[in-house]
């Protein structure tokens, strides 16, 4: 590649920033007005026929009827059956939307939707803004969301928050392999791990365990290490602890022996 090529190209890298910056700004000046809520996942290929499309969107309503917004993916499948729910029962009913080829065809029950490019913004919406999640049987981008949340619980770079997961059938599988080959095996999660998220087939249930911990009146992962607002996160105010730093600064004490 020749410089004036290189230059162009760099050029473009700087302005790409300026546009995953704007999804963030658009993000945070939407949800910050939303109030208490909840993200919903689940399969964009479940069609309506399916039971679980039926329990997502009672789920919605529920939600609502607890006083929550509902945040979805604005997709269909699970997402739409939670907005639908959230809609019709009078609520706040949110899309998260993704621009992709192909399966991300926004669904109609949105009241409030955004479109994001990239997953790694939308993420952080579906994380910051949330007092819980509920979450249905999907495929990687669902386990994707499972996986993001329990990593910064686990890590304590976040409060604990209630992670449900809706449907034995379907979760049991994996669960068996993570206490028989993570847990007891590998030994690369610890058993109190395993509070971090629970197991239903009860919408109520779920929905009873996100509202009572909302409130004050369950704790979640009792057994871990409690989440302590450091200094960092007081002045930060974005909701995420600091730590060891991994790079050492110049005048910072670092090389200091006395320190």
């Amino acid at each position: 590649m020749d410089t004036s090529a290189r230059r162009q190209s760099l050029s473009l890298e700087s302005w790409r920033v300026f546009r995953i910056v704007s999804e963030f700004v658009e993000g945070v000046e939407t949800l910050s007005q939303l109030g208490p809520a909840v993200s919903v996942f689940g399969s964009a290929r479940l069609s309506p026929s399916h039971p679980h499309y039926a329990l997502a969107e009672q789920c919605g309503k529920l939600l609502v009827q607890k006083g929550f917004a509902v945040i979805t993916g604005g997709g269909p499948g699970i997402m739409e059956a939670a907005n639908k729910g959230a809609r019709e029962a009078g609520g706040t009913s949110v899309g998260l939307n993704i621009v992709l080829p192909m399966e991300q065809n926004p669904n109609p029950w949105q009241n409030i939707d955004l479109e994001f490019r990239y997953f790694f913004v939308r993420k952080v919406m579906f994380v910051k803004y949330a007092k819980g999640f509920i979450i249905f049987p999907g495929g990687f981008g669902t386990m994707d969301e499972l996986f993001e949340a329990l990593t910064l619980m686990q890590t304590l770079k976040i409060e604990p928050f209630p992670v449900v997961l809706v449907g034995r059938d379907f979760w049991n599988g994996l669960l068996d392999w993570f206490r028989a080959t993570l847990r007891d095996e590998y030994k690369t999660v610890s058993p109190e791990d395993f509070d971090l998220f629970m197991v239903t087939d009860s919408v109520e249930e779920a929905v009873q365990f996100v509202w009572e911990s909302s409130v004050g009146e369950r704790l979640v992962a009792p057994k871990l290490p409690r989440f302590e607002r450091d200094r960092e996160e007081r002045q930060t105010g974005d909701g995420t602890r600091g730590g060891v730093k991994h790079r050492r600064i110049p005048g910072d004490g670092a090389h200091d022996p006395a320190i």
